[in-house]
């Protein structure tokens, strides 16, 4: 696969073009590298081997493919459980979302940003997310917590957007009241 691009590489500030269907070969190839990306990612011992940062997702544009697709895996919260969420979502769109805000305690990264940004990301709580895989079949699925949050950085990817671009500047760890903390 494709070297990650870095923060500073204009791909990641652009809106992402749609993806047509049938996907083509490359497109094929792109979805199926990005996702073993991160099946490996999350694997210590392979992650230790191939010098890998771990990720729950990976957007095209990360890999400097400005197209709407995104791999996510975010994994099972028990020992060999089913993923929480694990599908390349194609030209998603966030149908609804929940007034009620999350953000994780720890902050969020980035798999294209190296250097440590400090502050909460909120993001909302809950979205009905409906996206295309890579058959063209078309899903709408409700996600809270984890996998919501995973799904909007993702997302944001697609529109040009970074995480850090949603920290309060003047007060990085001030949440909007009533914020789900997620650790």
């Amino acid at each position: 696969m494709k070297d990650i691009v870095r923060d500073g590489d204009p791909v990641l500030r652009k809106r992402a073009a749609k993806v047509s269907f049938p996907l083509s070969d490359e497109d094929q190839e792109l979805a199926k590298k990005m996702m073993e990306y991160l099946e490996v990612s999350q694997d210590p011992e392979l992650c230790e081997k191939y010098k890998l940062r771990a990720g729950v997702g990976l957007a095209a544009p990360q890999v400097g493919v400005s197209k709407q697709m995104a791999a996510v895996l975010v994994p099972a919260t028990e020992e060999g459980g089913k993923p929480e969420f694990k599908d390349v979502i194609i030209n998603p769109v966030i149908v609804s979302e929940s007034v009620q805000y999350g953000a994780l305690t720890e902050g969020e990264g980035c798999l294209s940003v190296d250097k440590d940004v400090p502050g909460y990301v909120p993001r909302h709580d809950r979205i009905t997310l409906r996206y295309q895989d890579t058959n063209g079949e078309k899903h709408q699925v409700r996600l809270k917590n984890y996998p919501a949050i995973v799904c909007q950085h993702e997302i944001d990817h697609l529109h040009g957007m970074l995480f850090y671009d949603h920290i309060n500047k003047q007060k990085p760890f001030e949440a909007p009241a009533d914020t789900i903390m997620i650790s």
